[in-house]
This record gives C-alpha cells, structure tokens and sequence, in this order.
C-alpha cells in the first residue's frame, strides 16, 4: 500500500478528524478559513469550531478574476494560469491561519477546498441542446496540497454534475446532516452573491428535503457599489439603500425573468444576476436617470422579495418553521428588515449562531462535512435524485507530494 493511501486510511478510522475546510464565494471578499473537530459520519456527524478567519483578498485578487469571472469570453490563457495561482495562494492563506492559531500543519487530516467559481451554467441557462449542465472551479487542489504539506479534497461539484445534478447547491448535504431537527421544520437560508436556501422537514423525510438557489442576494447590489460607490465593495449597515426610495416600475422588470418562474430545485449565478441584467431592465422600465440611491433601494427591496418568496413557498400550510441564516446577506439590515416583513408566517428570521455555527463559517464548515463524507462517510445512504440530489461521494483526493 502506497504510504500516502496508508495514511489517509489512518485518517478515516479515527474517531475525530481536524479538517480545515475552505470557501472562496462569488462575492470575493476573502477566503473563508475554518478549522473543525469532526466526529462521527451520515446523521451521526458531530462538528466543533475550533477556529474561524476570513483572510481579506487584495484588490489584485479582485483584479485578476475579474477578468475572468461569469464571462463567456475570456482570456483562456489567464484561466490557465490563474488555476494554480489560486490553488498556491490559498495553500499560503491556509499556512497563514494555522500560525495565526498555533497548530502544525501534521495535525491537520485534510484540507476541503471549494475553489473559485467562475463559471456556472445549468442547462436551463446555456441552452445546447448537445451539453448537459456545467460549472468550473479554479484553485488547483494539487498546488493547495504542496504549499501546504497537508493532503487536499476538492474540485466536489464535478460529481453532483456526473451523477445528475446541476453542482449546487451542495450545501444541502451538510445541512440535512448536521443541521436536521425532528423538533422543528428549518431553512437554512444562504445570502451570498447568489442566495439559496434548503428545506429540512421535521420528519428527516430525504424524499421532503430540497435544496436550490432563490436568485440574487448580494452580487447586483455589490457590483453596483463598486462601480458608483468606490472604493467601497459593498452597503455597509445598508447606509446607501436607505437613502434611496424603491422604484416600482424598475422593480416589476428585475423581478420579470424566467429563472423565477422555473419550480426548485435550480441553479443560477451572476454570469445571469449582474449589471447588464440591471441596465438591460433599467432600460425596459425607463429608469436609467434615476438615482444611484434609488436603483440601490430598489436592488434591496428585488433581493428580499425574491427570497421571501421562496421561503413563503416553502412554509405553504406549515405552522412550525424556523429559518436560519448564514452569508453576508445577514450583516445588510436593510435586507433582513424586507425579508421579515414580506414572510408573514415569520416573528423572526435567526442566524446559524442559534444552532452552534457561526453563520460567517457554515459554508466553508459544510465543506468540510463533504470531505468528512469523502473520508468515513458512505455507511448510510441520502439523497434524492428528483430533487436534484443525487446520491454521491464528492471530492478529488491530492497528495502532497
């Protein structure tokens, strides 16, 4: 047996795994870095917090995928290029935190990488009759290994595509299994770039539990300040939108799109939710002249209501449900002001904290739960082909040397 295979036998038959698992998300604010004590597999998984850093992107960073993100066009040899820088700078981000923390790097089982999305594309929306779905990640696990010495899980969302699904959400995985309450039915609502959610009823029923996107939740907004508002990257406390006044006529066209008509599970992601998606309906509504204030009150006001909706759908003849939050979303008071008011059946919307995550972690955490699943996971099957959650392991195993 190869050593490297002997040691990652090891691994799996330990009672509790340190695994750092990381996510890199659309909005491109940082590396999310958490450190967990994972136990156990399936429903018995067990998850501590050992530490948790965001490491800020440079606007190199920023710069450099820019160029490159949700573009049907672009430099083909800057993606080639950016696929092992990513993966050596995250490997070095990662070196960072752990001396920041104090632990050795021979600690650490596993890394869970997520990578870099920067390309997304479901059927629904490439529309090739020839292609089946698509997404791509960069952030090359293999050069994340090396820099780090420490063996590195990633590249999960090729899989759920193999097997049938669209490559997101995945975070449904880890929810169902950590997060599933016979007491209560929960949302684990997601407010990134792109906002998700995942439906967990009381029963633990697979064939009930769905997970999908909503639509957008911060990226139109985001890339709006960006542009008008530099140097800021985005609303901070919603100090923007709430100086501007919603404009109807541009809010009935944003909310106008077919992606909202199509029934969960779907996907989507900012290369269909951007500026151009702004401007194109600013022009409809012919309110390209209003103000930037307005349009930022107006983008607040178009994410919550199409993630009200959603959640309104889901608690359809439901008198207990609980929904908990997670992402940036969460810091924009505005947004979760909008959320609340328009989900009559809800006296509160709370954060994953409530449940023992930090809400800032949960997507890098349920990426870890994926490579603990990788690991030691498979003794008890879940998933829901129909629902567009096909039964799998994820992740592509690098050594690191």
């Amino acid at each position: 047996m190869h050593p490297h295979i002997a040691k990652l036998y090891q691994s799996a038959k330990k009672s509790h795994k340190l695994i750092i698992g990381l996510m890199s998300g659309t909005s491109l604010d940082g590396l999310d870095v958490a450190l967990c004590k994972v136990s156990g597999q399936g429903m018995q998984t067990k998850i501590d917090v050992l530490a948790f850093d965001t490491v800020d992107y440079d606007d190199d960073y920023k710069q450099k995928i820019k160029q490159v993100f949700a573009k049907r066009e672009c430099d083909l040899e800057l993606v080639t290029l950016l696929n092992p820088w990513i993966g050596k700078l995250h490997g070095t981000m990662v070196k960072q935190c752990l001396a920041k923390w104090q632990v050795p790097a021979e600690d650490i089982d596993v890394i869970a990488s997520h990578g870099q999305t920067i390309y997304h594309c479901p059927k629904s929306q490439h529309q090739h009759d020839d292609f089946n779905h698509g997404t791509l990640q960069i952030g090359d696990s293999d050069h994340l290994a090396v820099t780090t010495g420490i063996t590195t899980i990633g590249d999960f969302r090729q899989k759920h595509i193999a097997a049938g699904g669209e490559g997101a959400p995945l975070a449904v995985y880890g929810d169902y299994l950590f997060f599933t309450s016979h007491q209560e039915n929960r949302i684990l609502l997601n407010m990134g770039g792109i906002a998700n959610l995942t439906f967990l009823p009381k029963s633990a029923d697979t064939n009930a539990v769905f997970s999908s996107d909503i639509g957008p939740g911060n990226t139109i907004m985001d890339a709006y300040v960006q542009t008008h508002f530099a140097p800021l990257h985005y609303d901070k406390d919603s100090l923007i939108a709430k100086q501007g006044v919603i404009n109807t006529s541009l809010l009935e066209v944003l909310c106008n799109d077919a992606f909202f008509d199509l029934a969960f599970p779907k996907t989507t992601g900012p290369e269909v939710f951007n500026l151009a998606y702004l401007t194109n309906a600013q022009a409809i509504s012919n309110t390209l002249d209003i103000s930037h204030y307005d349009v930022m009150a107006t983008l607040n006001r178009f994410s919550a209501l199409m993630i009200a909706k959603a959640i309104n759908q889901c608690s359809e003849q439901l008198f207990d449900i609980a929904v908990y939050a997670s992402g940036g979303g969460i810091h924009n008071p505005l947004l979760m002001e909008h959320i609340l008011s328009l989900c009559p059946p809800l006296s509160e919307v709370k954060n994953t904290q409530a449940l023992g995550i930090d809400p800032d972690a949960k997507e890098a955490v349920l990426f870890a739960i994926l490579a603990n699943e990788c690991l030691a996971g498979g003794q008890s099957r879940f998933g829901n082909a129909e629902q567009g959650i096909p039964y799998v392991t994820m992740g592509k195993i690098s050594f690191a040397d």
